[in-house]
């Protein structure tokens, strides 16, 4: 059913809606379905790539500009899954890693599941330049389309006579090759605040040098 689903055309306008929703919902595994998918296109030369990955760029940026216009329109505390703790922390870090480095934040969380939605969220909430935003965004979203591509490719290049066997490493491969990029950007986006909460500390210790140095000696 897989490999004959992947020959038909309805196939890209069903996975333009899959990503789509992906980009402010992220209940559908988006990575998982590009990577299989271009496992599968390695032996049987469908889906078409060049389409497959036209589909995911317009269909991932599409749902990202969505998810900032919702940010935008109706805030971070509407819905009651935006008030479960996880994902209230989850914005409470999108806005301050916005604020201090909007450019980096935008185009790495592009692979953090929970971590790009939030950023998009906040984005248009916070009033994030939108043009700004779309052209960081597009960047990211061509980027990850490729790196989507690639993993499928790379991994479905270890089994060749059996192409659903291929699909399936793939698909491995991209969980745990996702789960340490996730980690690692997690990691370097804690690092940075550590960095600037060492830096805010040195300038308070700056200023209260200075304001001592005011006070005249009382002997």
């Amino acid at each position: 059913m897989l490999e004959h689903a992947a020959g038909q055309p309805w196939i890209y306008p069903v996975l333009l809606v899959f990503f789509f929703i992906d980009g402010f919902a992220t209940i559908l595994p988006s990575e998982t379905a590009i990577v299989g998918l271009s496992a599968l296109s390695l032996h049987h030369g469908q889906p078409n790539l060049w389409i497959l990955g036209i589909t995911a760029l317009i269909g991932a940026m599409a749902g990202d500009n969505m998810a900032y216009l919702l940010g935008r329109k109706i805030g971070l505390d509407r819905w009651k899954w935006m008030r479960r703790p996880k994902v209230k922390k989850m914005f409470a870090w999108a806005q301050y890693e916005l604020g201090k480095r909007g450019a980096v934040l935008i185009f790495t969380a592009r692979y953090i599941p929970w971590g790009r939605v939030a950023v998009n969220y906040v984005a248009g909430q916070t009033g994030f330049r939108h043009r700004t935003f779309f052209w960081l965004d597009a960047f990211a979203c061509v980027t990850w389309v490729g790196y989507s591509i690639g993993v499928g490719l790379l991994a479905g290049q270890w089994v060749h006579n059996n192409p659903l066997l291929g699909v399936g490493i793939a698909v491995a491969f991209a969980v745990v090759l996702g789960f340490v990029v996730d980690h690692a950007l997690r990691w370097w986006h804690k690092y940075l605040e550590r960095k600037d909460a060492a830096a805010a500390a040195m300038e308070v210790d700056a200023q209260d040098e200075k304001e001592t140095a005011r006070i005249p000696d009382a002997g």
